[in-house]
């Protein structure tokens, strides 16, 4: 299979995405693995993209299929357990189910499916391909011509220099000890964890209890979300209109730049979202 952009799905206004219209894309060769992508939203500022790899599955990079890009991003493990790698440096992550891991440009990354069900993960990206960050950008990169995956300069100092360790390497896992508490609203307090927050990007996710809405808020870049349980409403205040729309489990949402909307879960059970701004967080 030879390298070919993927599709950019973008939407003009706050638009559902509903799981079984998202759009889908295979990638990848031999030397790469076979990659699934189901591509939720591709604007002009943010991507974001859910991806699977089978038991035992992997992708890797070859000279078509270069993993190194322009961007910031955010893995976030939704089922199953990742295995992520810089093959350059060796750095090696586990991350389970719920956690994630953030890496900045140039970092190369190649995931592995270690365990005996499929691993999906959520992928947000910015800046976006449609900037030339992805395939472009890596094709004007040097291909890596060789990987691994240990660090022997590290046998005889760990734990001991752990700190310093961890500080230097390129991608940082995160766990629930690591998310960045926020507790927003005037009226409705929602607590929010961020996974990350740069001048590029910002994920994170939140939990909404029965009954539970948020204030009506915006931001200043695009937002697009998962839902990855439970049934969420969300309302947005368009300029063309208001939207009302009900969103269930793998259903995701676009909105676009500074509209007002909340989260509403009226159901009688928690819904949670991951969602991502891109460039900017606050108004």
């Amino acid at each position: 299979m030879s390298y070919a952009p993927s599709p950019r799905p973008t939407f003009d206004r706050t638009t559902r995405i509903a799981y079984d219209t998202v759009t889908r894309h295979l990638w990848g060769d031999e030397e790469a693995g076979l990659v699934s992508d189901w591509i939720y939203v591709s604007s002009g500022k943010i991507h974001q993209i859910v991806f699977g790899l089978e038991p035992r599955g992997w992708f890797r990079h070859s000279d078509a299929f270069r993993t190194i890009f322009a961007a910031d991003e955010v893995f976030v493990v939704l089922s199953g357990t990742m295995i992520i790698a810089n093959p350059e440096n060796g750095e090696v992550h586990r991350v389970e189910r719920g956690g994630a891991a953030f890496f900045r440009r140039d970092t190369w990354h190649h995931v592995f499916n270690e365990g005996p069900d499929e691993l999906r993960i959520l992928e947000v990206f910015a800046p976006p391909p449609s900037t030339g960050t992805s395939g472009t950008y890596a094709q004007s990169k040097p291909n890596l011509i060789s990987s691994r995956y240990v660090r022997d300069d590290l046998l005889g100092r760990w734990p001991m220099e752990r700190e310093a360790i961890v500080a230097a390497n390129t991608i940082h896992p995160i766990r629930e000890a690591d998310l960045l508490w926020r507790y927003e609203g005037e009226h409705h307090r929602t607590l929010v964890g961020l996974y990350a927050a740069t001048e590029h990007l910002t994920a994170g996710r939140i939990t909404l209890k029965p009954g539970q809405q948020t204030d009506f808020h915006a931001h200043g870049g695009d937002e697009s979300l998962l839902v990855t349980s439970g049934t969420l409403f969300l309302q947005a205040l368009d300029p063309e209109g208001g939207a009302w729309l009900e969103l269930g489990r793998h259903d995701g949402a676009y909105v676009p730049h500074g509209v007002r909307h909340r989260y509403w879960n009226r159901s009688e059970s928690p819904a949670e979202i991951v969602f991502a701004v891109a460039p900017g967080y606050l108004p």
